[in-house]
């Protein structure tokens, strides 16, 4: 007679053990992730360099004129000049993305205002919102601030340095290249 292989009965202690664990690993993880959050929250990130950056010369821009500056980083900031006493005081830099939805707002020096085309948002000249739905927010432009030099424009923005390292493979690089590297692309030795 043969006899018929019966299965095993399950351990409940190993079920329920893999359920335990199971549970305690989501909890650990959510619990992780909630004060992950929590702690950048309370004890956020240095802020970034900054370091003084050229604009323009004072005599290419007239009063009631602007212009657009793009940052290291990549934001756009609307420069307007507003006077013509030739001091930091005549001119106004606004981040020119509109805090409600992103969209680039531009200077009207007819109605001396910055203006979002996207949701008629409006901005008075120190960058407080006056019409449409970042008054509605209470949101503002981000101001820069500004200096006069020499007859010259700057504007402090934040900016990346470069790491050591990355410095002192740039300096390699500019070695290799003055001594006139044999097997380098760029000068066309490959």
């Amino acid at each position: 007679m043969t006899e018929e292989a019966k299965p095993a009965p399950e351990d409940p202690e190993r079920r329920s053990f893999l359920a335990t664990a199971v549970m305690t690993g989501g909890l650990v993880a959510g619990y992780g992730t909630f004060a992950m959050m929590a702690g950048r929250y309370l004890y956020p990130a240095h802020p970034a360099d900054t370091s003084w950056l050229f604009v323009q010369d004072l005599r290419s821009l007239k009063a009631g004129d602007s212009l657009v500056y793009r940052t290291p980083a990549g934001a756009t900031v609307a420069v307007a000049r507003l006077g013509s006493a030739g001091t930091d005081a005549d001119f106004l830099a606004l981040s020119s993305t509109c805090p409600h939805l992103g969209c680039q707002v531009h200077w009207e020096s007819q109605n001396n205002r910055f203006f979002c085309p996207c949701h008629n948002g409006a901005f008075d000249p120190s960058g407080k919102a006056i019409a449409g739905p970042p008054a509605d927010a209470g949101q503002s432009l981000l101001r820069y601030p500004l200096k006069v030099e020499n007859g010259l424009l700057y504007i402090r923005v934040p900016v990346e340095k470069l790491s050591d390292a990355a410095r002192d493979f740039e300096k390699a690089v500019a070695a290799a290249g003055a001594a006139g590297c044999a097997g380098c692309p760029r000068r066309g030795n490959a």
